[in-house]
């Protein structure tokens, strides 16, 4: 699919604009329609720089998995390009002997689109695609196309829209400039000047419908949540293209969607499973990490990333045959503090570790990572051992309660019997006494939905 389209053969959930550079026609749709680009900009160049906080190494890897999302956009990358400066340019990001420079070759081979590693300020891509006369693009942007691509539930196409219209409030003073003239000087109000603001009033308005919208979409989700809480939860996180679509395929037989790309998988999906002791448990799959993703970003994917939060156990699966493997685990851990879900319990589960053809280098993750569990989820290498591994971080430390259920309450047994181990039942005047050892992790939920029912002492916490 080409660079500009989305979802449905070239087509984006929004309110946006589209801008022809030969023809200087601008259209804005009306709010809640789709984008339909009538340009295709498939050659690309991937653009980056290197300034005193950077090093020409790591710029260059960050430019290797940028032209990973170009492709997954379904563009060409032609080339990656590095300039060396102390800071970006004000005006042009880049210096403006470059930006001549690249000017020549963009005539003389046909590029279509310009992508930027950082993000750019609305007068930077003004005056590039002003200097170029092609569609200038940041990892943002490119970012946003690709889960307006992968959006399939009605909650992933809200929480896109949202995210792509908040992208580009402040940005839609670019797509005006061709009735700049038609604007007076201080104090008037030309008609270019007025429309610009009718555009902001309704992308406004549909921000916050869709806001509305989502936050609806979160009550009905934790409704549904609330009513799996009696089971263990297990939420799969890492790095995009770590391979967590294919491990839940592995442990559940969900038959999700698992592709070898980035962003693959933009929906939410929770299965359930069962953990060697018998006990059936879930495990949710959501939207993976990735470097520089914006914080406007993860906000709008909140409600999908609250299986994060709700879940007892994290299961951090890291890709160990990529080379940046360890600076992948640092991004997925920041991304976690950011969300407020760096103190959850956590298993790290190294992926792929069929494509290691170097025993030695096994030997040595398995030195430095001793907490770490090797696994391959596609070929099913130690999923055993790994479901051991996710029982014992579930039970960890247990504790005990004791409840007096009454007898007209007594559908709470089968929350208490999922959530860990009775040891003896006793039938009492005022209801059925139940003795529980449970793990720790499962404590506060109990307390917080059978509070009432907990006995002082014989074992169990007042």
């Amino acid at each position: 699919m080409p660079l500009g389209g989305g979802m449905d053969g070239g087509r984006e959930i929004g309110l946006m604009a589209h801008s022809s550079h030969r023809t200087g026609h601008t259209e804005v749709l009306e709010a809640g329609s789709v984008q339909q680009f009538k340009e295709v900009p498939e050659r690309t160049l991937v653009v980056g720089l290197v300034h005193r906080h950077t090093s020409r190494t790591e710029v260059m890897e960050h430019l290797q998995e940028l032209a990973a999302l170009v492709r997954s956009a379904g563009g060409t990358v032609e080339d990656l390009l590095l300039q060396e400066r102390p800071a970006p340019d004000v005006a042009y990001y880049l210096g403006r002997g470059k930006v001549e420079e690249l000017r020549g070759r963009i005539l003389q081979e046909g590029i279509h689109a310009v992508v930027f590693d950082d993000e750019l300020t609305p007068v930077q891509v003004r005056n590039l695609e002003r200097a170029w006369g092609i569609k200038v693009l940041d990892r943002t942007g490119i970012i946003l196309h690709i889960f307006a691509q992968q959006a399939r539930t009605v909650e992933a196409q809200v929480q896109v829209e949202l995210a792509q219209l908040q992208y580009l409030l402040p940005r839609l003073s670019r797509m005006w400039t061709h009735l700049s003239k038609q604007v007076g000087g201080i104090g008037t109000r030309g008609p270019g000047e007025t429309q610009l603001e009718t555009d902001r009033r309704l992308i406004r308005r549909r921000i916050q419908h869709l806001q509305r919208r989502l936050r609806e979409i979160t009550r009905q989700r934790e409704q549904r949540r609330r009513g799996r809480d009696q089971l263990p939860c297990f939420a799969l996180v890492g790095y995009t293209n770590a391979g967590k679509s294919t491990l839940l395929n592995a442990l559940t037989n969900a038959g999700v969607r698992a592709e070898d790309r980035l962003f693959s998988t933009l929906d939410t999906t929770v299965r359930a499973f069962r953990l060697p002791s018998g006990q059936r448990a879930l495990l949710s799959d959501t939207v993976g990490f990735l470097h520089k993703l914006p914080p406007h970003l993860i906000a709008c994917f909140h409600s999908t990333l609250a299986e994060v939060l709700e879940a007892d156990v994290l299961l951090h699966v890291v890709d160990v045959s990529h080379p940046r493997f360890r600076h992948h685990m640092r991004v997925v851990q920041e991304t976690l503090q950011q969300l407020g879900a760096a103190e959850k319990p956590t298993l790290l589960v190294f992926n792929k570790i069929d494509r290691i053809r170097e025993p030695e280098l096994l030997r040595q993750l398995e030195r430095e990572f001793p907490e770490a569990v090797l696994i391959s989820a596609q070929r099913g290498i130690n999923l055993r051992a790994l479901l051991l591994h996710m029982q014992r971080a579930y039970e960890g430390d247990t504790e005990l309660l004791t409840f007096v259920v009454p007898y007209a309450q007594l559908r709470a047994l089968e929350e208490l019997r999922n959530s860990g181990e009775i040891l003896a039942q006793e039938a009492l005047p005022e209801g059925l006494l139940v003795r529980l050892r449970c793990p720790v992790v499962a404590v506060s939920r109990l307390r917080g939905r059978y509070g009432a029912y907990l006995m002082s002492g014989m074992g169990a916490p007042s």
